[in-house]
């Protein structure tokens, strides 16, 4: 389900997911004469260096392979959406390390360069997309007109795709359903509640900490009053510092579970008598980032990757596995979205995420406070 995702945080706008704008702007992959065979891959920039899509799939097609990391069958709906890419284009898709960070993806970018098990592609939270451009090689996906500009750097280095609202999910069998943070602090709790991963790295679990930051008085532009409050939990007994996973929600060992609403909804599916509650006021949301790799072993794979995932098709598998997806508004105008999917997670209301600038301040606070706090 989520073990993965040590994720850093951070987002660099406020999006109502219900009203997303749509550009009327041209397509990112125009006709044009250039063949696949004389295209180099690595440095195309969007489907019409190859000619358009067909010469894409092609050219991907005789590669063969994708490799994929840090993507957990059961986050998002992953599982899924790589059965569909492989079906679709005959492509095998080589999945590795999915329970990894952000980070680490990163970090094994660097270690494999100029080897063929290097990954192809990333998934990654904001912060860490911010701070790793230059890994990353700028594409344009063919509907890039149906992202909004606020979701997507400006040359396709990296692109929002997905993103949910954070949630507490709880063991209806083992504690009472919490209706507010303060109901965590009672003794019910005792050796309860769990964050997925840690805030110094995970963006679920920084995400956590910025909503309780905003539900206790505090805001995004400092996340202290989140700290204390863990703070408080821990002196309470009822925070443990393990990493919540399908493993430990279905064994009790992390009955109440801060985490993304898409997770915490794949875990009720899966784990009788775990819930999914949320707190009233603002919800807290962030968009995960694709990006292609600058030293991709398979470069047109990496990009039809990307024409992939931002399809109805792909973007519609997201949105059943209980995510966001970013062209949701571009899909309702077209008549594409799958309603009966939509209507099952419901639309978000008010929301905020971080900016970049409130992103690397609370990532800051929390590498100089939050060890101290916890442990």
């Amino acid at each position: 389900m989520f073990v993965r995702r040590a994720r850093t945080a951070g987002i660099a706008a406020v999006v109502a997911i219900a009203a997303l704008s749509l550009s009327a702007c041209a397509s990112g992959a125009t006709a044009s004469n250039t063949t696949a065979a004389s295209v180099d891959a690595k440095t195309a920039t969007s489907a019409a260096a190859f000619g358009g899509l067909a010469g894409l799939v092609k050219a991907a097609k005789a590669e063969g392979s994708l490799n994929v990391i840090a993507l957990p069958d059961d986050w998002a709906n992953y599982g899924a959406i790589k059965k569909a890419f492989t079906a679709k284009y005959g492509i095998t898709i080589n999945s590795a390390s999915p329970d990894i960070s952000s980070a680490e993806e990163i970090t094994a970018a660097k270690n494999l360069k100029g080897q063929s098990t290097a990954p192809d592609v990333f998934d990654v939270g904001p912060a860490v997309a911010l701070a790793s451009t230059s890994y990353f090689a700028p594409y344009k996906v063919a509907n890039w007109s149906e992202i909004p500009a606020g979701n997507k750097e400006s040359t396709g280095l990296y692109v929002n795709d997905y993103t949910g609202s954070m949630s507490i999910g709880y063991n209806s069998n083992a504690v009472p359903k919490p209706t507010s943070l303060n109901d965590l602090l009672k003794p019910a709790y005792k050796g309860a509640v769990a964050l997925n991963g840690d805030p110094t790295q995970a963006n679920a679990a920084f995400s956590a900490v910025g909503w309780v930051s905003m539900q206790t008085g505090g805001s995004l532009d400092n996340f202290q009053t989140g700290v204390d409050f863990f703070k408080k939990l821990k002196a309470a007994g009822n925070f443990i510092t393990v990493g919540a996973t399908p493993q430990t929600i279905a064994s009790g060992e992390t009955k109440v579970v801060f985490d993304w609403s898409y997770n915490n909804l794949a875990a009720a599916a899966a784990t009788p008598g775990w819930k999914v509650t949320t707190l009233p006021g603002t919800a807290y949301t962030s968009f995960y980032n694709q990006a292609v790799s600058a030293t991709a072993p398979h470069p047109a794979a990496a990009r039809l990757w990307q024409e992939f995932l931002y399809s109805a098709e792909a973007q519609n598998l997201f949105l059943k596995g209980g995510a966001y997806p970013v062209t949701i508004a571009a899909m309702t105008t077209a008549g594409t979205i799958d309603k009966t999917a939509l209507a099952a997670i419901g639309t978000i209301g008010k929301q905020a995420t971080t900016t970049d600038a409130q992103a690397t301040a609370a990532k800051t606070l929390l590498a100089a406070n939050w060890a101290a706090a916890v442990n």
